[in-house]
């Protein structure tokens, strides 16, 4: 007759953990995507203009040479450094801020290196770099700091070439029409920045909410399996625990039966509850002996329990160490009802191979062939639960006894 133990429950599935892999690959799988294509964009891009910007400082009038060469060193070498990382992503935040900073210093500083006046006609190598400072803010900067970027440099250069121009209103027209035009295409540069990064973000959003749905769904989906699952070892609980109260005749069997009637109700609730809750997470050796001995405890406090536990055992999946467990419950409740727990032992031994447990008694025994049909407690709880894991149970019994063994090996 089966019987499940008080207090010992069939796992529930979990989210699975591919899922939260999954999951977590997701929150940014698209931003990252446009973050490397701008990049690579950005970069090929800018040292291009870095070329055009060298063979423009190469050519312009002679100036003061150190300041030049110290300016020159300075922009471009970090502009260098910054293509470099945007093209192979690595520390792009840190050389775009360097380039982003070094910039508008030297903005403020080439009126020292240009020292003579120019004409207005006269685009200075800094003009050509103006909108890869700003761009370079868009890969180091927030949202504010690139409209501030966008604004300060076209303003600062303006302000630095005119100390260079004679203040006629021509100048002042041109110089502003300059800055203007710089003003207008960073704003562009940034808003087309800003617009692929927010639907880069609103796809990832939405993929992750897929990926929620789906994994929710599995996991129902996995409940509902189980529950289709453990549907015959339901009736066997609830038929084991009817036949145990009507065939009740002693105060230590109507105590088994009221427990088997409690288990059985609990375990009907248990499996309607939200997916997500079984515990699946391995579980040491050790916590399984433990477990298993407690068990043993509540149903024959008497029942002599012996535990080997290895160094090496390794830990188990949780859905296995439940269903050794509960099969071998169900040996020692079959002991207690029909053997009277004659001597009744309970030997545990974990390795590194696997688990066995060896439930074994000195009652009256019986023949396996006689059994009638409808007590299931050894085919269904018993060899029927571990084989489901990939276990071996076997059942032996003559007049002198029976012994349960009950084991499960690792596979390669």
């Amino acid at each position: 007759m089966p019987a499940e133990p008080a207090g010992a429950s069939i796992p529930r599935p979990r989210r699975p953990a591919e899922f939260r892999e999954a999951l977590a690959q997701t929150q940014r799988f698209t931003q990252s995507r446009i973050d490397r294509i701008l990049g690579i964009v950005v970069g090929a891009g800018s040292a291009v203009i870095g070329i055009q910007a060298l063979v423009g400082a190469l050519s312009a009038p002679a100036g003061h040479s150190t300041w030049n060469t110290v300016l020159l060193i300075a922009v471009l070498g970090s502009l260098l450094l910054m293509c470099v990382s945007l093209i192979t992503s690595r520390a792009v935040r840190i050389f775009a801020g360097i380039f982003a900073g070094v910039f508008p210093i030297a903005t403020l500083l080439w009126p020292l290196a240009a020292r003579t006046p120019t004409t207005v006609d006269e685009q200075p190598w800094l003009w050509f770099l103006i909108n890869v400072g700003t761009v370079a803010a868009v890969f180091c900067m927030p949202l504010a700091g690139q409209i501030v970027w966008a604004f300060l440099l076209p303003l600062l250069y303006g302000a630095m070439r005119l100390t260079l121009l004679p203040l006629t209103p021509a100048t002042v027209l041109d110089v502003a029409l300059d800055s203007a035009f710089a003003i207008i295409l960073a704003s562009v540069l940034i808003v087309v920045g800003w617009i692929l990064r927010s639907l880069a973000a609103s796809i990832d959003s939405g993929r992750e909410g897929a990926v929620r749905s789906f994994a929710q769904a599995a996991a129902a989906d996995a409940v509902e399996k189980e529950r289709v699952a453990v549907a015959a070892l339901m009736h066997d609980s609830v038929l084991a625990a009817l036949i145990a109260a009507e065939r009740a005749e002693t105060d230590r069997e109507r105590t088994l039966a009221v427990s088997m009637a409690r288990d059985a109700l609990t375990r009907l609730a248990n499996v309607d509850q939200e997916a997500g809750e079984g515990p699946d997470a391995p579980l040491a050796a050790a916590t399984i002996g433990a477990e298993l001995e407690a068990t043993v405890r509540r149903l024959h406090p008497d029942a002599a329990v012996m535990q080997d536990v290895r160094p090496d055992a390794r830990p188990v999946p949780g859905r296995v160490a439940r269903a050794l467990q509960l099969a071998a419950a169900q040996a020692v409740t079959n002991s207690v009802e029909h053997a009277g727990a004659a001597n009744l032992r309970v030997s545990f031994r974990a390795d590194g191979a696997g688990l066995s447990i060896e439930v074994s008694d000195d009652g009256p025994g019986f023949e396996a062939a006689r059994v009638a049909e409808d007590r299931l407690g050894i085919r269904a709880s018993i060899i029927a639960r571990v084989a489901a894991v990939a276990g071996v149970a076997t059942v032996d019994s003559d007049g002198s006894g029976t012994t349960v063994s009950i084991s499960w090996r690792e596979r390669s």
